[in-house]
């Protein structure tokens, strides 16, 4: 592939935008600065232009989207993304290499997502995850065909981290700015931060008022900056931060297959390390190391913290016999599932069952 630079950026879309990959559509975008993230955005056939508002709104047969900006100060900028995904899409971001690329992306998402039913119905349930990447780190995201989705994407500077990580509130100041000076890192939290999900409404609302006044900007503002502390107040779950490990932007590529497949056999009994590193085309000892360092889990502990999520969720949400959940999410007996959303939640299934009852 040539290298991408945002001039010969229209020359590239042509050839990637939305090329059928591994049953996921290509959305690839430049990330060097949320101004060159934005122009790369507007260079794409398919976006509409709303500066009044703030707005980039896009419109295919893939997927509706669209995207509010705000830039608050030099070095801070809040991104807040909605989709509604009618096809599988896969987000690719890049980077113009002749442009300088200083801002870390700190992401709050929310994906509410339809579980298929016995009865051909769905069930709308809800996966939750934090992700923040340092710069020249390419991501790869999968989303999901009927998935709704809302991001809440905070971009800064080195510089303007320093000057406002050093105040007392951010208790582990010292470790996030060494992390903050490390070489390129991509890493994922589930839901770690329940008081994020009120935050994130809150700043729904008010860009949805479409009003764009310097007294709404000022509420955003403060509701990003109680955002990043929400993050860092509970980020230190794991030693991530203080090992502050760094991985090939290849890696990181092998980690998202390997969290989309680990996602697609949820229904199953876990499938083995070396199944899904066959899959990727690496090494098993390699994928099992980096996956822990992106996700602080082991790919085996990951697929059980997402099959005891989704069961809670299904437990509060659907009518199915606990025996049927124990099943849907790959547990080879009601005992041992039981055991472990036990083990997981403090309580029995029964008894949040009854509980909700």
């Amino acid at each position: 592939m040539n290298l991408i630079t945002i001039d010969n950026w229209p020359k590239h879309i042509q050839k990637y935008l939305f090329l059928l990959k591994d049953g996921f559509f290509q959305f690839p975008y430049l990330f060097n600065s949320p101004k060159i993230m934005l122009e790369s955005l507007l260079k794409l056939p398919i976006t509409k232009h709303f500066p009044a508002k703030s707005l980039v709104t896009f419109t295919t047969p893939l997927c509706d989207a669209k995207m509010y900006y705000k830039e608050f100060e030099e070095g801070f900028w809040l991104i807040t993304f909605y989709m509604n995904l009618k096809e599988n899409i896969m987000a690719l971001s890049g980077y113009d290499k002749n442009k300088y690329s200083e801002y870390y992306l700190l992401t709050f998402s929310v994906f509410e997502y339809q579980f298929p039913l016995k009865d051909g119905n769905t069930l709308p349930l809800l996966s939750t995850c934090w992700t923040i990447s340092k710069p020249n780190t390419e991501i790869s995201s999968y989303f999901y065909k009927e998935a709704n989705g809302k991001f809440f994407s905070i971009a800064i500077t080195k510089k303007w981290a320093k000057d406002n990580f050093s105040s007392k509130k951010f208790k582990e100041r010292k470790t996030i700015l060494n992390f903050l000076n490390g070489q390129r890192g991509s890493y994922t939290w589930l839901d770690i931060s329940p008081k994020a999900h009120e935050i994130g409404e809150e700043i729904s609302r008010i860009l949805e008022s479409e009003t764009n006044s310097d007294a709404d900007n000022l509420k955003l503002q403060k509701k990003s900056m109680k955002l990043i502390t929400e993050f860092f107040d509970n980020a230190f779950v794991d030693s991530r931060f203080t090992d502050n490990i760094s991985l090939t932007n290849l890696d990181y590529l092998n980690v998202s297959k390997a969290e989309k497949i680990i996602l697609q056999h949820l229904h199953l009994p876990f499938i083995g390390i070396e199944h899904i590193a066959k899959e990727v085309n690496t090494s098993p000892t390699k994928l099992k190391s980096n996956f822990k360092a992106v996700f602080g889990f082991s790919m085996l502990q990951y697929h059980k913290e997402k099959n005891l999520v989704l069961a809670m969720q299904l437990i509060l949400k659907s009518d199915f016999h606990i025996q049927e959940i124990a099943v849907i999410t790959g547990h080879d007996s009601a005992g041992r599932f039981a055991s472990s959303f036990k083990k997981r939640f403090g309580k029995l299934p029964s008894e949040v069952r009854l509980f909700e009852v």
